[in-house]
């Protein structure tokens, strides 16, 4: 049994934060040369002798040989060129091939591959097996999807795979540029612990230490490897995926991505947004997610090591907010209106609570701890080294915090005097 099933079957399912902790996931392999040995571990998990393998044309080559594996299965592929995003259109026409039939999936690759997979196999109730060709991201075992609908990227409830299966020689040979990208990822957990636990303090939104435990000693753990996050070595590359299995058991826990991802993956999100709108294909998320990360991280420590601020009512031109997305307004409507995150949230109540809100900042490594661990790990530092200008990026910055209805302390800035 892999440490992350034992985690999984000893966690805690009634918990005294109120949530039931369960999740989908009945099985994870991860060890050299498991490519060889995909369709006997299937069977082994009752999947159908229907499957459809969706991949892209990249990491189809990275899994070379799992085809053979699947001697035995009737296979049916949807192999793409390429996907950055994953969009709707993906997710349908997926579940097209999908309907009706007693069949599983078996998506292989990172997260653009893995999302619409997730999202199409939990509409059509059916099983889903996840085959990772490179430690890029930390979604591997969510139950959300993160999918472009109209040019709007937003978070669907879908299903975590019941079984992922990751090959460490496959995971050591992915380009350094995935898996810094997945290093990224994971050291923004730092932000989203921050802002969950605030959102806690001042909304009473369900929080679990133990949920966040597992989050934070999973990036701990990936903290302390960030030297070896690009060597082409196979121990390393199993550890740094079991670090972002833990995440994704955490935010497939509590049935949400509060465990995982905070103002950093939103900023991300609309700077995605943004681009697609504007015809650029966007970077790996992990790139823009770390970047944002060091972002937060900065500004949050500015926060936490200033003057007490001068709180005040939240008053936003929702006018400019809603000129700047364009046409995406209608979702940003829908997020902010009849009412909004931060209607309960009083200048008294900031001032009650602004120490709580500081020791959930000064909780995590700061900004100089987390880019120097980035540096190790070969990441993208600055808005120029992911290729954007410093207004896309100020602006994301700006307007993020209305995309989503979910509490962050860059939600709060208007509210703190800045």
């Amino acid at each position: 049994m892999s440490d992350i099933m034992k985690i999984i079957k000893e966690f805690p399912r009634e918990c005294s934060c109120g949530r039931s902790h369960e999740t989908a996931v009945g099985d994870i392999r991860i060890g050299r040369g498991l490519v060889h040995s995909v369709g006997e571990i299937l069977r082994e998990n009752g999947f159908p002798r229907k499957l459809l393998l969706v991949a892209d044309r990249n990491t189809i080559k990275a899994a070379e040989g799992i085809e053979e594996s699947l001697a035995g299965f009737e296979v049916e592929r949807k192999i793409y060129d390429f996907i950055r995003v994953a969009e709707m259109h993906h997710v349908c026409e997926l579940e097209k091939m999908i309907a009706g039939k007693d069949i599983g999936i078996l998506s292989v690759g990172t997260g653009s591959v893995n999302d619409p997979c997730r999202l199409a196999s939990a509409r059509q109730k059916k099983k889903l097996c996840i085959f990772a060709t490179a430690p890029s991201m930390d979604g591997f075992a969510s139950d959300t999807s993160p999918i472009v609908l109209d040019g709007f990227k937003s978070s669907y409830a879908a299903k975590s795979p019941e079984v992922i299966i990751g090959d460490t020689k496959i995971l050591a040979s992915a380009p350094t540029e995935l898996k810094s990208a997945g290093f990224g990822d994971m050291i923004a957990k730092y932000v989203g612990l921050v802002d969950w636990k605030i959102s806690n303090i001042l909304t009473g939104e369900v929080y679990c230490e133990k949920v966040a435990s597992l989050t934070r000693s999973a990036v701990d753990e990936l903290m302390k490897m960030a030297h070896l996050v690009t060597e082409k070595d196979e121990e390393t590359a199993g550890k740094i995926f079991e670090s972002l299995l833990k995440t994704g058991i955490a935010m497939s826990f509590m049935k949400n991505s509060r465990p995982a991802s905070g103002s950093e993956h939103i900023v991300a999100h609309l700077i995605e947004c943004v681009e697609l709108r504007d015809g650029i294909i966007p970077n790996y998320h992990g790139h823009d997610v770390g970047v944002a990360t060091l972002e937060m991280l900065k500004l949050y420590g500015e926060i936490a090591h200033g003057c007490k601020p001068r709180f005040t009512y939240e008053n936003v031109d929702f006018d400019d907010v809603f000129e700047y997305y364009g046409n995406m307004r209608d979702d940003v409507y829908k997020a902010n209106f009849p009412d909004n995150i931060v209607d309960g949230i009083t200048p008294e109540m900031l001032d009650r609570s602004w120490d709580d809100i500081v020791g959930a900042i000064r909780s995590v490594p700061s900004y100089e701890e987390c880019r120097e661990a980035m540096v190790k790990a070969g990441c993208k530092i600055t808005y120029s080294d992911i290729g954007k200008p410093r207004e896309l990026i100020d602006n994301c910055i700006k307007y993020s915090p209305f995309m989503r209805r979910r509490l962050t302390l860059l939600r709060l800035r208007g509210m703190l005097g800045m």
